[in-house]
């Protein structure tokens, strides 16, 4: 059964307004360090957890605040073109992901088979990561899209300005498609990673939106 928590969707979620956006092949290839500093590279294009990573930046425990949990049915939500790989009705989940002292540190949408939600999310006041390495899953994250824009909402909530990078990706699990995850990075994490580009002008490669 659903947990309480579920209501229809309501409100909006935070995609950034794209300036420039990256597909699979840019992914695989990487970018031009000018663009975005390897650090960032490493923490954006590679598959190992996030909030691994940012305890591991940050000495700190990770916790979520769960902002939202709506039911969107077959809806397509704006979310990234492969929302259709997942089973509906969907759930769609928002969090925010920050230090134990407070610091929010990324920002995250997911999109879930409504109907399995609770078996993978066990414990909502834990990362997707923690839940579902308690259930000891066979995980793949497929990154499918990065992005570099601005987002109000984002730049209110963080106490940074924009623009940001963000990206999403599918968990596949057992040959099928688990979940939809969108994801931003906040400016903050230049205090452990450096900066985001090389202080060399940001150039502009062709829009691919």
């Amino acid at each position: 059964m659903l947990k309480p928590l579920l209501r229809l969707s309501q409100d909006p979620w935070h995609p950034l307004d794209p300036l420039w956006t990256g597909d699979v092949e840019v992914i695989q290839a990487g970018l031009p360090h000018d663009q975005l500093a390897p650090a960032w590279q490493i923490l954006l294009l590679g598959d190992g957890s996030p909030t691994r990573h940012l305890k591991l930046l940050t000495r700190e425990a990770i916790a979520v605040d769960v902002i939202d949990m709506s039911l969107i049915g077959m809806d397509n939500d704006q979310a990234p073109r492969h929302i259709q790989s997942v089973p509906g009705p969907r759930l769609r989940r928002q969090v925010w992901l920050r230090t134990a002292s407070g610091q929010r540190l990324a920002y995250a949408a997911s999109w879930w088979d409504a109907s399995h939600v609770d078996e993978y999310l066990q414990n909502r006041s834990l990362p997707i990561w923690d839940n579902l390495s308690r259930l000891h899953s066979e995980l793949y994250r497929d990154i499918q899209g990065l992005y570099y824009g601005p987002s109000e909402a984002l730049a209110a909530a963080f106490g940074e300005a924009g623009p940001f990078w963000g990206r999403h990706y599918l968990f596949w699990h057992s040959g099928q498609p688990l979940t939809l995850i969108y994801e931003v990075f906040s400016p903050y994490l230049q205090r452990y990673l450096g900066p985001m580009q090389y202080p060399t002008e940001l150039r502009s490669p062709p829009l691919n939106r």
